[in-house]
């Protein structure tokens, strides 16, 4: 089984129908015990770090995310939740990864934020990635993860960050696999057969 984390972000739906196009039924569930009993889970989001990490610690979901043993992929505000702090809302998230997620400053007036739209993936590892190469994938965010020892594809928008993150069982896009065409369809496959 495949659950997704239901909590107050937006965009699960597109999560939801990715999955479904690759043949998954995933449960959307806020309940501790279906995560933890999970083969997979899934951790997406758009939204706001500080009242994301509210909600999910009201409901006890902050450490049942932090302790999960299966493999477990962030997606978008789900990476920045993995991570340690947040300049969005100036909030402690999750602690999983040992980064702090900052906000894009722009260094000239071409310098958008938030970054929205195609960008590519360098510097791959894991079979997170098999099979693709220097690919393009989806990005829409105003907030960043800096380089760490974590990182396992980086791309570029105003400074060189964390496209992508991955400790033990937790693996993190900062873009949207579900919104990445066959590159991001390819991406969640691997993440299915990990």
């Amino acid at each position: 089984m495949i659950a997704i984390v239901k909590y107050n972000a937006g965009n699960i739906r597109s999560v939801i129908n990715a999955l479904h196009r690759l043949g998954v039924e995933p449960l959307l569930t806020d309940d501790a015990l279906q995560l933890q009993k999970a083969d997979r889970v899934v951790f997406p989001g758009q939204g706001e770090a500080a009242g994301a990490m509210s909600y999910l610690r009201e409901r006890g979901l902050d450490e049942v995310i932090r302790h999960l043993q299966q493999p477990v992929l962030g997606i978008c505000v789900g990476q920045q939740l993995l991570c340690r702090h947040s300049e969005e809302g100036d909030v402690d998230c999750l602690g999983v990864f040992n980064s702090d997620v900052r906000r894009f400053i722009p260094e000239t007036k071409e310098d958008k934020v938030p970054a929205m739209g195609w960008n590519q993936l360098q510097d791959l590892r894991t079979p997170l990635y098999d099979g693709l190469d220097a690919p393009y994938v989806y990005f829409v965010h105003s907030y960043y993860c800096p380089l760490c020892e974590e990182t396992i594809a980086t791309t570029h928008h105003i400074v060189d960050y964390s496209a992508s993150l991955h400790k033990d069982n937790f693996y993190a896009t900062q873009f949207h696999p579900e919104k990445s065409g066959s590159v991001g369809e390819q991406i969640l496959k691997n993440f299915l057969t990990l």
